[in-house]
């Protein structure tokens, strides 16, 4: 949480306390970060050169079985930052990292 969104609520609570009417509002804050700024897609870039390297290196690897690995990991990425993003509001055009 951040000091802003701490000193706001205790403001409020102090006003509650003295018996000032105080207006009701919702801080809404992102709870996921946009996925370029996550080290979950630095892992994932990563892991796709390795893949391609290791196809380049070794002969047991193919280049079809390489671009199936990549495409596995692409799935995996999109599932994965879906359920990271799912039942999320991101107010556009606010950054709140």
């Amino acid at each position: 949480m951040s000091t802003t969104a701490v000193n706001e609520r205790d403001e409020r609570l102090r006003d509650e306390r003295l018996g000032r009417d105080v207006p009701r509002h919702r801080v809404a804050v992102d709870e996921t970060k946009p996925s370029f700024k996550t080290t979950e897609f630095l892992a994932y870039l990563a892991t796709i050169a390795g893949v391609l390297i290791a196809s380049a290196v070794d002969e047991t690897i193919d280049a079809r079985l390489a671009w199936i690995l990549v495409a596995a990991l692409g799935i995996g990425y999109m599932l994965s930052r879906g359920l990271a993003k799912s039942g999320t509001n991101h107010r556009e055009g606010t950054d709140s990292i």
